[in-house]
């Protein structure tokens, strides 16, 4: 029988539902006490002192270049196999995007490659855990030690001209928007890098709606309070007191210190998030149980996928992208509607951004990075989320497996 399958629905329960309710009738339902316990929740789960909650992963990475003091003269190393967050974040805050090619069998950077573009002008690399799958660090770390020797601190702001100068090499910032609660090494994405955005988006496995987080690793030097304090600023038009302190007796009088943004995360968002954390285990769990009977079908088709789990890292399972042998963009268009016919919708994540009009403008040309376009032209992500039942499973695999004979 034919079913409708959904690609990615969040997994909302009536548990989440009673806690926005809640919120909304405390008459706190932007940045108040929810907002405060779910930034002590995540950074106690990622290993970290400080999380900062905000309204997006993007708004996250650009908060985390600010802090770093990145800017107009600066240069910023990103995959060309992402999102467009990855590189924009940069973009937003004045930098130059330098882009590096992926690794011929892997999502990940090319991490010698991505070691040849660092220069002196360079201030930051942003590693991206596509899929759920942490990037290898601990290589990563070897890159920036390795051009220690060429780094010039800078920094356009008094926090920024701090942190690199206590780093004292180029930052690693990573766009975990997909990996959190993942592991490497059995430590806890957002304790890998300098600096971490999670993503909290609906479709992403743990959701407040719309939503991100900024998070970072100790640094010597630098004091955490002070660094909290100004992705607070950075968040909230530099205002000097949070609406918490604000509605404290006697406390209406705040000044502006710089004229900054607004992306702050409300605490109906952080009602949902605050019952996610809650469920997380589980549905990382459900994930896993998905991902192992795709990779018994796949593997039994000949379909090339990532691979989630293994002995130096556990993903959070986020997409399922497998690779069509032989396969080229036009064979895979066909492979995608055929499934949509079957009431299965797929996806391919990514498409490269040189191959996007807004990079394209700015003068980037897929050929320069040949190993991104080929894990592209013959991908494709099948449905992974939750909401999947076992015979949701079943008849995906015996779909896909019936587009591929035809």
């Amino acid at each position: 029988m034919e079913r409708k399958i959904i690609f990615s629905p969040p997994d909302i329960t009536e548990d989440e539902i009673d806690a926005v309710a809640e919120a909304l009738r405390s008459g706190w339902i932007t940045t108040g006490p929810r907002t405060k316990e779910l930034e002590k929740e995540i950074a106690a789960y990622v290993g970290t002192e400080k999380a900062v909650c905000l309204n997006s992963a993007t708004a996250a990475e650009e908060c985390n270049l600010r802090a770093l003091g990145i800017g107009e003269g600066d240069e910023v190393i990103v995959p060309a196999y992402t999102y467009t967050a990855s590189a924009s974040a940069a973009i937003h805050v004045g930098a130059k995007v330098v882009f590096c090619d992926v690794q011929k069998d892997s999502l990940e950077p090319d991490y010698e490659q991505m070691e040849g573009l660092i220069g002196p002008k360079t201030k930051a690399v942003v590693p991206v855990d596509i899929a759920g799958i942490p990037c290898d660090y601990k290589k990563v770390y070897d890159v920036v030690e390795n051009k220690r020797g060429i780094f010039v601190p800078g920094g356009n702001n008094d926090t920024g001209r701090a942190v690199q100068k206590a780093l004292g090499r180029v930052a690693v910032v990573a766009d975990a928007a997909h990996s959190f609660g993942a592991e490497r090494g059995g430590v806890k994405c957002g304790s890998l890098a300098d600096f971490s955005s999670f993503s909290f988006h609906a479709v992403k496995n743990f959701t407040t709606a719309e939503g991100g987080a900024a998070v970072w690793k100790d640094i010597d030097g630098i004091d955490n309070g002070e660094l909290y304090r100004f992705y607070q600023l950075l968040s909230l038009h530099g205002q000097s007191k949070d609406a918490l302190a604000k509605d404290k007796l006697g406390g209406w009088e705040y000044d502006i210190l710089e004229p900054f943004y607004k992306c702050n995360m409300t605490d109906v968002c952080a009602a949902i998030g605050l019952v996610q954390m809650k469920r997380y285990a589980g549905l990382l769990a459900r994930r896993r149980e998905i991902i192992e009977k795709y990779d018994k079908v796949m593997d039994g088709l000949g379909v090339e996928h990532l691979t989630h789990y293994c002995a130096d890292y556990t993903s959070s399972g986020h997409l399922y992208i497998t690779r069509i042998p032989g396969a080229g963009d036009e064979r895979r268009r066909e492979l995608i509607t055929k499934m949509a016919e079957f009431g299965i919708p797929c996806n391919v994540h990514y498409k490269p951004l040189p191959m996007m009009s807004a990079y394209k403008k700015l003068g980037f040309d897929i050929k320069d990075y040949p190993n991104a376009y080929a894990h592209y032209e013959n991908a494709v992500t099948l449905p992974l989320h939750t909401k999947l039942t076992d015979e949701d499973v079943d008849y995906i695999c015996e779909c896909f497996g019936k587009v591929l004979a035809s």
